[in-house]
């Protein structure tokens, strides 16, 4: 009987060491399977009637191409949508928003914490609508290299996808003409 009750906790111990160690893994694996995706964009056409005006509303064109985005991020279950305070941006957001019921969280690219940004969205499908100066910098901030250089001022057609499976980061660039469609 004295040797059993020492064995007994030993087993005990193993058994509650297998068992944490077994949850250690099922979070570990759960993490290294977690995928988040983020999609950039740049604002769609401004109106540039005005050369003075540093906040322009969207034109003609670029209303038809923030419907279109709308469109192409139909079937996506977005969660969240980024965008700066500007009036192109957020119009440019605006049919997407209406679209999937999601309130435009408004950000600062020049003081957005990347990482931090990646953590709060940890596991979500994000949009993020920017300029043609910051939606490269933020993409190469959260993919760790200098992947993307700043987008031309005419450029409205270009879709960055940043996907981050467990720790690993992804990027790619697509663009998408309109005038195809």
């Amino acid at each position: 009987m004295k040797f059993l009750k020492p064995i007994l906790l030993v087993l005990l111990f193993t058994v509650t060491l297998a068992c944490k160690n077994d949850k250690n893994n099922a979070i570990d694996e759960e993490i290294n399977n977690t995928v988040s995706t983020f999609y950039f964009i740049r604002h769609a056409e401004k109106d540039r009637s005005n050369s003075e005006n540093q906040d322009p509303e969207l034109s003609q064109e670029g209303l038809g191409r923030s419907i279109f985005w709308a469109k192409v991020f139909e079937p996506v279950a977005l969660e969240a949508i980024y965008s700066t305070d500007y009036q192109r941006t957020q119009m440019t957001a605006a049919p997407t928003s209406v679209q999937k019921g999601i309130s435009v969280t408004s950000y600062d690219p020049t003081t957005i914490e990347p990482q931090q940004f990646v953590t709060d969205n940890y596991g979500k499908k994000v949009l993020v609508v920017g300029h043609s100066n910051t939606i490269p910098k933020f993409v190469n901030a959260i993919i760790g290299e200098e992947k993307f250089e700043q987008i031309d001022d005419y450029d409205n057609s270009g879709l960055f996808v940043v996907t981050i499976i467990g720790t690993q980061a992804t990027a790619i660039k697509l663009n998408l003409d309109i005038s195809r469609q």
